[in-house]
C-alpha cells in the first residue's frame, strides 16, 4: 500500500456516509458498539463495489461487508449460512454462463458480446436462517453493467421469492434488523415494506464494507437523498418504449422521473430527494428576495434530535401551464448543511436564475418563460415542501432564440390527461419580474471557427491520421476492449503517433467513471508499456472459452532484470452514489483524487464523468450516471470536472452525448426524442456542465438520434454543442469498433468522414479501416479539408491547455 492510496481512501471514508440513504428507521441503529451479529444476503460476502464494463477499477484491495464488520469488532455468527450460499452461487453462476453461451449460439454471436453487462438473476434456494443474536443485517446486492440492461424480473428489479421470505423472517425474528441495499439502482421493495430499518448503502468503491460498519456503529451517519425515484415497478411511467433493438420512442416527453409521479399524482415508495438520518431537522424560511432575474432564498435549519447530522434543503419551481404543458414542479436549487450537532442551527442560502428554468417552445424555436404565476416550494424532498413565494411575470419572456435542429418528425409528446392542479397561494411573498429583468440571447450559428497555423502545414493524409485514434497502420486497432495505449498500460486509448509529435503530442485516455481503469502491474520495453497480467474486465473473461481465458490470464514471462511497476487506482463511489450525497463538494473531492492519480500515472484525459439521465430504471449503465434530474446531473458532472481539472495537465471527457439511455443494441439503437424533451431533459445537464466547469473533452454516444448517429449529427454536435453552448474543447467518439456491428442492424455503422464533418476531433479507438474511410470520404467530399483543420486545431489547443505544448 503506497501513501497516496492510504490518503485517498481516508479522504473518501470520512464522507462515504453522505452517499448512503436511510429509507426507514425505528431508532434501532446506530448500535452502541460491536456485538455478535447474524449476517445474511447476497451482498454479505459478495459485496459489490461498482458496476461492470468501463466502471471496473483495479484497486489493490476491496472490503466486503463481512470483512468490514469483522474488522470493526463484530462477531459474525452465520458463517455456515454464508458458506452454504457460496455453494448455491457457484451452481447458479455455472448455469448462467452455460445459458449465455447457448443464447450466443442461437443468436449467431459470441458469448462475450451476448453476456457483456448481463447480470445473473439472484437464485432461489433453501438455507435455514440459524443465527441467534439480537442484531441481524441482510445485504441485498444487484449488479448491472455496460452492454446490457436490467429486467423487471425476480432477482433483478423485483426481489426473488427467497429474498422476500428471508428478509421478512429476519424482520420478525431479530430485535434489531437492518436491510442493506448494496445496489446501483432501485429495486421494488413493495413486498418488504414492513421492515423498519432500510439503508441504501449503494456501491461505494474500495471501502464499501468499511463504510457500512462505520454507519452501524455511528462513527459516521447517513445524510444522502435519493437522486432517482424509488417506486413499485408497476407505477413507473410506461409511456414511450424501452428495450426495442431498433427504435426507442421517448414519447413521455418531459415527464421523466419525479416530473411524471408528481404530475399524475402517483405516490412512489420513496420520492426523489428523500432521505432520513439518525436525527431530525426543522426547516424555517427566513427570506425570499430578487435582484433582476436572480432569486435568493434563505432558510434556517435546526437539528432537533440527539445525534449529529446533515440536511439537504431543496427548492422546487411550479411553472404555469399556458401554450406549453408543464410538469408539476422541477428542481431549481439545493444546498447541504455542514454537520450540525444536537441543537445547532445553520442559515443556508439557495439561489437560481429564473431563465435557467425556461421551457422550450418548438413552435417559436426559443427558450421562454410564459406569463403567469410561478410557485416556489421549499422543503427536504420533492414530496415534502411548502410554498414560500410566488414569482409573477406579467408577459411572456423569450430568454434564448435558437432553432430546431434535431430532426424530430414524430407525433406530439404525451401529456397527462388529468394532471395534478396546484393553486397559487396568497399568504406568501410575491415578487414581480418585469420584462426588463431579462435579456434575450440570439445564437450566431455562422460564427467562424479558428484554424491553428500548424494545421496548414499538414497534408490530407496527416489530417486523416490526426483525426483517427492511435492504430497499427498495418491493420486493426491496438486493442478492442478498453485498452489501446502503448504509453500507459491498460489505458483505453491515445491519439496518433503517426503525425509530428512535437507539434501534436500523444494524449493518453483512461476509462472511468469510478476511477482510472489501468493495469495493476506493468513493465516497459522498446515498444512501450505493457500489462503484466489480466487486462480485460473480469465480467468479460467470464464468458470466454477456457483456452482463451487461460491465455488471457496466464502470467507473462518477463526477461531477467525487467522492472515491474504498479499503478493501483482508487475506486470511488459510483456516479449514482456520488449524486445521492447532494454535496458537490464531495464530488469535487472524488474528482481531486482521480486528478491526482492521473498526474501520477501520466494520463491526460479521463473518460468520465457520464451524466445521462435515469430515464428508465432498467438502463444497465444507470449506476454510472447521476440522476433522473438534469440539474443534479449537470452540477455533479461539473463538480467532478472541477476536481480533476484543478490538476495541471488533467482533463475530463464528459459523456455520452446524448440520449444514451439504453444498452440493448447500443451501437445502432435510434432514440426518437422531441426537440423540447431533448433540450429540457437530456441536454440540459451537459449545458450546465459546460457553463460551470469547461470540460476538456466531450464524448458522443453510440446511439442514433432521430435517425442519425449522434456522432454524425451536426445539429447536435455543431449547432447546439458549439454554437448554443459555446463549447470550445474537443469532441471524440465512443469506442467505435466495427467488429461489434450487427449484420441485422436496421441502421448502418457510422462513417468516420461524416463524424469528422460533425465536428469530432477524434474517431476512437482508431483502426486502419476508420482511417481509410476518412480518406475516402475526403475524396468524396463527405468532409472538407477545412473541417479537418478545425478539428485538428481544437486537438492542438487541448494539448496546449494540458501543458503538452
Amino acid at each position: 500500500m503506497q501513501q497516496y492510496e492510504s490518503e485517498h481512501l481516508e479522504r473518501l471514508r470520512q464522507s462515504l456516509g453522505e452517499c448512503t440513504v436511510l429509507l426507514k428507521s425505528d431508532g434501532s441503529f446506530p448500535l452502541s458498539g460491536p456485538c455478535p451479529i447474524s449476517l445474511y444476503g447476497s451482498g454479505a460476502r459478495h459485496t459489490i463495489k461498482g458496476g461492470t464494463g468501463s466502471g471496473e477499477v483495479n484497486s489493490r484491495y476491496f472490503v466486503t461487508v463481512e470483512q468490514g464488520l469483522k474488522d470493526a469488532g463484530f462477531t459474525v455468527l452465520t458463517e455456515a449460512w454464508l458458506d452454504a450460499y457460496d455453494e448455491e452461487l457457484k451452481k447458479a453462476e455455472k448455469a448462467f454462463v452455460k445459458k449465455i453461451k447457448a443464447d450466443a449460439r442461437a443468436h449467431h454471436t459470441i458469448a462475450v458480446m451476448e453476456g457483456m453487462g448481463k447480470a445473473m438473476p439472484e437464485p432461489e434456494y433453501e438455507i435455514m436462517l440459524q443465527g441467534n443474536s439480537e442484531v441481524a443485517v441482510y445485504v441485498l446486492s444487484r449488479i448491472s453493467g455496460e452492454g446490457n440492461d436490467r429486467t423487471a424480473d425476480k432477482g433483478d428489479v423485483l426481489l426473488s421469492d427467497t429474498e422476500v421470505r428471508d428478509i421478512l423472517e429476519c424482520s420478525r425474528k431479530y430485535h434489531k434488523f437492518l436491510l442493506v441495499l448494496n445496489v446501483g439502482g432501485p429495486v421494488d421493495l413493495t413486498p418488504v415494506m414492513e421492515v423498519n430499518n432500510i439503508l441504501v448503502l449503494s456501491q461505494l468503491g474500495v471501502d464499501t464494507g468499511t463504510a457500512l460498519a462505520d454507519l452501524i456503529l455511528g462513527n459516521t451517519f447517513p445524510s444522502g437523498k435519493l437522486a432517482t425515484t424509488w417506486s413499485a415497478w408497476k407505477d413507473y411511467c410506461s409511456v414511450g418504449s424501452f428495450g426495442d433493438p431498433d427504435d426507442t420512442y421517448y414519447t413521455e416527453g418531459v415527464y421523466v422521473g419525479y416530473r411524471y409521479f408528481d404530475s399524475v399524482g402517483l405516490k412512489p415508495l420513496f420520492p426523489f430527494g428523500y432521505g432520513l438520518g439518525y436525527t431530525k431537522f426543522s426547516l424555517s424560511l427566513q427570506s425570499v428576495e430578487k435582484e433582476s432575474e436572480t432569486v435568493t432564498v434563505k432558510a434556517n435549519v435546526t437539528n432537533e434530535g440527539n445525534r449529529p447530522g446533515k440536511e439537504v434543503v431543496q427548492l422546487y419551481l411550479s411553472s404555469p401551464a399556458g401554450n406549453l404543458d408543464q410538469p408539476y414542479q422541477q428542481l431549481a436549487a439545493f444546498t447541504k448543511t455542514e454537520t450540525l450537532e444536537s441543537g445547532a442551527s445553520q442559515t443556508v442560502t439557495l439561489q437560481f436564475k429564473l431563465s435557467d428554468l425556461a421551457s422550450y417552445s418548438e413552435k417559436k424555436e426559443a427558450y421562454l418563460l410564459e406569463e403567469g404565476s410561478y410557485v416556489l416550494r421549499l422543503g427536504n424532498s420533492s414530496r415534502d415542501t411548502c410554498p414560500c413565494a410566488v414569482l409573477k411575470l406579467e408577459e411572456e419572456v423569450i430568454v434564448k432564440k435558437v432553432k430546431n435542429v434535431l430532426g424530430y418528425t414524430g407525433p406530439a409528446d404525451w401529456k397527462p390527461a388529468d394532471p395534478v392542479v396546484w393553486e397559487v397561494p396568497s399568504d406568501v411573498t410575491e415578487l414581480s419580474f418585469p420584462r426588463s429583468d431579462f435579456s434575450t440571447v440570439e445564437v450566431d450559428y455562422f460564427a467562424p471557427d479558428r484554424i491553428d497555423h500548424a494545421l496548414g502545414l499538414l497534408n490530407d493524409t496527416e489530417l486523416a491520421y490526426l483525426g483517427t485514434g492511435a492504430f497499427n497502420p498495418k491493420g486493426g486497432a491496438l486493442s478492442v476492449i478498453g485498452e489501446a495505449s502503448t504509453t500507459v498500460a491498460g489505458a483505453a486509448g491515445e491519439t496518433t503517433h503517426l503525425v509530428d509529435n512535437k507539434e501534436f503530442p500523444v494524449l493518453v485516455m483512461a476509462d472511468g467513471p469510478a476511477g482510472l481503469r489501468l493495469s495493476k502491474e506493468f513493465y516497459r520495453d522498446e515498444k512501450g508499456a505493457h500489462a503484466c497480467g489480466v487486462t480485460m474486465p473480469e465480467s468479460v473473461l467470464l464468458f470466454m472459452p477456457a483456452p482463451v481465458r487461460y491465455f488471457m490470464t496466464r502470467p507473462k514471462k518477463l526477461k531477467k532484470g525487467t522492472v515491474v511497476e504498479e499503478q493501483y487506482a482508487t475506486a470511488i463511489p459510483i456516479g449514482t452514489a456520488i449524486a445521492q450525497s447532494w454535496n458537490p463538494d464531495f464530488a469535487r473531492i472524488c474528482g481531486d483524487i482521480v486528478g491526482s492519480e492521473m498526474e501520477r500515472f501520466h494520463v491526460d484525459l479521463w473518460l468520465a464523468p457520464a451524466l445521462n439521465i435515469h430515464r428508465s430504471i432498467l438502463c444497465g449503465r444507470n449506476f454510472e450516471y447521476f440522476s433522473e434530474d438534469p440539474l443534479i446531473s449537470g452540477l455533479f458532472a461539473a463538480a467532478i470536472t472541477q476536481g480533476v481539472q484543478a490538476h495541471p495537465g488533467c482533463g475530463t471527457t464528459v459523456k455520452h452525448y446524448a440520449a444514451n439511455n439504453q444498452e440493448i443494441n447500443r451501437y445502432s439503437n435510434n432514440s426518437v426524442v422531441s426537440e423540447r424533451a431533448m433540450r429540457e431533459i437530456y441536454l440540459k445537464g451537459f449545458w450546465i456542465c459546460v457553463r460551470e466547469s469547461d470540460p476538456a473533452a466531450f464524448m458522443s454516444s453510440y446511439n442514433l438520434l432521430n435517425g442519425t448517429h449522434t456522432n454524425e449529427h451536426k445539429g447536435l454536435c455543431v449547432d447546439i454543442l458549439r454554437k448554443e453552448f459555446g463549447y470550445t474543447g474537443i469532441l471524440m467518439t465512443d469506442w467505435e469498433v466495427s467488429a461489434m456491428a450487427s449484420k441485422k442492424a436496421k441502421y448502418p455503422w457510422p462513417n468516420s468522414a461524416k463524424v469528422a464533418a460533425a465536428g469530432h476531433s477524434l474517431y476512437m479507438p482508431g483502426s486502419k479501416a476508420d482511417f481509410d474511410t476518412m480518406v475516402e470520404g475526403f475524396k468524396n467530399e463527405l468532409v472538407t479539408r477545412k473541417e479537418l483543420q478545425v478539428n485538428g486545431s481544437r486537438l492542438r489547443a487541448l494539448a496546449k491547455r494540458l501543458g503538452r505544448l
